[in-house]
């Protein structure tokens, strides 16, 4: 490229020389013309020497260029011959081990025809044996099987039962032991009212002439007295009582009060009946405050949403079994707080779950749902924490406690409500729990008669010995007491007592 460039400019320079001449020439100035022939020929000379310059120098760039391609050739042929020589290598390697690899076959082949004669020879053997002790026991191999597999299974199940009345006793003897020490400590703490509250509201009256003036002309103060309260008047022939009758027991207790107020005051009327169920409303209210405020006072908690503490004050009036149920909140704190700390769980946590597991009673009755759902939404509702939410709303097992202290909360509930004078039972309950009592036990095979006794905290049950032995015995409490837990429910525990008698008698002659 550079010669052709050269070339160019030689040939340009030519024809200005030639053009410079021939016009030199035609002007007839000879002494110019030789000049310019000159410098014509000098420029010539210097494009010949430029362009010898440049060739030179394309031939050295050229040679420079192909002694470095042949050095990246040689050295690629290098790298050649280096993985030629690994992949000789990798093949010899490769060789070496489809050598060793065949070997191992061959001899797991050995082996294998080897163990396949052996047990073949086993089975041999095998049949022989089988053949040789059917002959001695004349049995058949499935009858001998039989046997066999019928007597292991009586052994287990006896050992079986055998080991699970052992651990039985073990753990009852342990459990028995821890759980009266810490409950006896807990108990020790705690003392109460033995006497349940009534629930029946009465006003006392000076006279019994009062009762016309409460009635009024035609009934008149009767009915404004009942449409303003919501509750009903029962005045009969009892002597100086006048009986408030009312499903709420916070309207029951409004109605009282007023009551009182009204007779107290001897002006009963439509208007002044108003004015004092609204004057009793409004004291109610703070009856029902004072008495959320005590409660957290005596259960020793702070902290709460004042819609809580109103709700929980509501309980004043709520009565369950006989029991006061703000009285049952605050003994369930108490004692949940003293298991807690005798176990190592969250004091705090246990105190405040027992005061609010019940809260749910306080609207259950104007609200759809369980009072253990309706306490742990109002809880959750006015931030009271989710682990005491837990407790409210796994107290009944409704939902499945999942920490220690909802199962604190559980067993508080249990001792506080089951304590002996806590709540009565009415005679048609108690009598429906014997004979479901009864009817469990008669419901399993083999039972001849079963009684529930002490009041129902024993049922005992008189088996048939000749379909029931020792054991089966054993087996027969547990299967009992599993469906009572299962099936019933109860406060405290249940312990389940089978007798199995052997008797034989004879007549001389």
């Amino acid at each position: 490229m550079d010669a052709l460039i050269v070339v160019a400019v030689g040939a340009i320079a030519l024809v200005l020389g030639v053009a410079v001449t021939y016009f030199l020439t035609k002007s007839g100035a000879n002494s110019v013309t030789r000049q310019a022939s000159d410098a014509a020929r000098v420029v010539v000379e210097d494009a010949e020497n430029r362009a010898r310059k440049l060739e030179l120098d394309a031939e050295q760039k050229l040679i420079a260029r192909r002694e470095e391609l042949d050095g990246e050739i040689r050295e690629r042929r290098n790298e050649l011959s280096r993985a030629e020589r690994r992949l000789e290598q990798r093949e010899e390697a490769l060789e070496r081990r489809s050598t060793s690899v065949e070997k191992t076959e061959q001899a797991l082949r050995e082996r294998a025809e080897q163990a396949e004669r052996m047990e073949a020879e086993v089975d041999r053997l095998r049949e022989q044996a089988q053949g040789e002790l059917a002959r001695v026991a004349g049995l058949t191999t499935e009858e001998a099987r039989a046997q066999l597999l019928d007597r292991l299974d009586d052994e287990l199940r006896d050992e079986a039962a055998r080991r699970v009345r052992s651990m039985e006793s073990a753990v009852r003897a342990e459990a028995d032991v821890r759980s009266r020490k810490i409950l006896a400590t807990v108990m020790q703490r705690m003392t109460s009212e033995i006497t349940a509250e009534t629930t029946v509201s009465v006003v006392p009256i000076p006279s019994d002439e009062i009762k016309g003036r409460i009635i009024g002309r035609e009934g008149r103060n009767i009915r404004a007295f009942e449409a303003a309260t919501g509750c009903d008047l029962i005045i009969d022939d009892t002597p100086e009582v006048v009986t408030v009758s009312g499903f709420d027991p916070v309207r029951r207790e409004i109605a009282r009060v007023a009551l009182a107020r009204l007779i107290q005051d001897g002006r009963i009327q439509p208007t002044r009946i108003e004015e004092a169920v609204e004057r009793a409303r409004s004291e109610v209210d703070k009856m029902i405050e004072e008495a959320g405020k005590q409660a957290l006072v005596d259960a020793e908690v702070t902290a709460l949403h004042p819609e809580v503490t109103k709700t929980l004050g509501r309980l004043r009036y709520r009565y369950s079994y006989g029991q006061n149920q703000l009285r049952h909140c605050i003994e369930t704190s108490w004692l949940a707080a003293a298991l807690a700390h005798e176990i190592g769980a969250n004091v705090e946590i246990a105190r405040m779950g027992g005061l609010l597991h019940d809260l749910g009673k306080a609207v259950d009755r104007e609200m759809e749902g369980t009072h253990a759902r309706l306490g742990a939404d109002i809880a959750r509702r006015f931030g009271v924490p989710k682990e005491v939410v837990h407790c409210i709303e796994a107290h009944h097992e409704e939902v499945q406690p999942e920490t220690v202290e909802a199962l604190v909360v559980i067993c508080a509930d249990a001792m506080s409500g089951s304590r002996p004078g806590a709540r009565r039972e009415s005679a048609e309950e108690y009598i429906k729990r014997l004979e479901a009592l009864e009817a469990i036990a008669n419901s399993f095979e083999g039972v001849e008669q079963s009684f529930a006794v002490q009041a129902g905290r024993e049922i005992r049950i008189i088996v048939k010995p000749d379909r029931i032995d020792d054991l089966g015995a054993t087996r027969l409490a547990r299967d009992v007491s599993r469906r009572i837990e299962e099936t019933m429910t109860y406060p405290g525990e249940i312990k389940v007592t089978v007798v199995r008698e052997m008797r034989a008698s004879a007549v001389a002659h």
